[in-house]
């Protein structure tokens, strides 16, 4: 499945870029992280809790940037396991645009899951996967434009 957007954000596109390597901020913006650590260069550790229909489950995983052309775009990429919930794996190709009214930020997102997970149907899965992204992009956009208020 194959999720697309776009945020204007009130912030230069140096400030967009920082803010899209800094793990604290990726971390105030990803649902459910409970936690997030390592480093743009090394990847990220994560925990992230989520409920996906009648499914509750902690994912682990790793989180990689990869085709970082800096400060224009790169991907970013996830996959957790949830245990007997199953797994999760996405990505999204992230471009910024310097624009009048600040920075656009665009995405291309990719979703795929399995496991018990697969089972719910992909029409609820589709609707949590743009649910899901939607919120990532919206809380980036408020973190960058409000600082570190949070």
């Amino acid at each position: 499945m194959e999720l697309t957007g776009s945020r204007i954000i009130d912030a230069d596109r140096a400030t967009v870029w920082a803010h899209l390597n800094d793990p604290e901020t990726l971390r105030a913006c990803i649902p459910g992280c409970e936690e997030l650590t390592g480093s743009p260069e090394e990847g990220f550790e994560a925990v992230v809790k989520q409920k996906i229909g009648p499914v509750k489950a902690t994912f682990k995983g790793k989180v990689t940037l990869s085709d970082v052309n800096p400060p224009e775009s790169y991907r970013i990429s996830g996959e957790g396991k949830g245990g007997v919930a199953g797994f999760a794996k996405g990505g999204a190709n992230v471009v910024l645009a310097e624009v009048e009214e600040g920075t656009e930020l665009s995405y291309v997102a990719d979703v795929a899951i399995g496991g018990k997970l697969a089972q719910l149907g992909s029409r609820l899965i589709d609707g949590v996967s743009r649910k899901l992204s939607d919120e990532f992009f919206t809380r980036f956009k408020d973190h960058v434009e409000g600082g570190a208020e949070e």
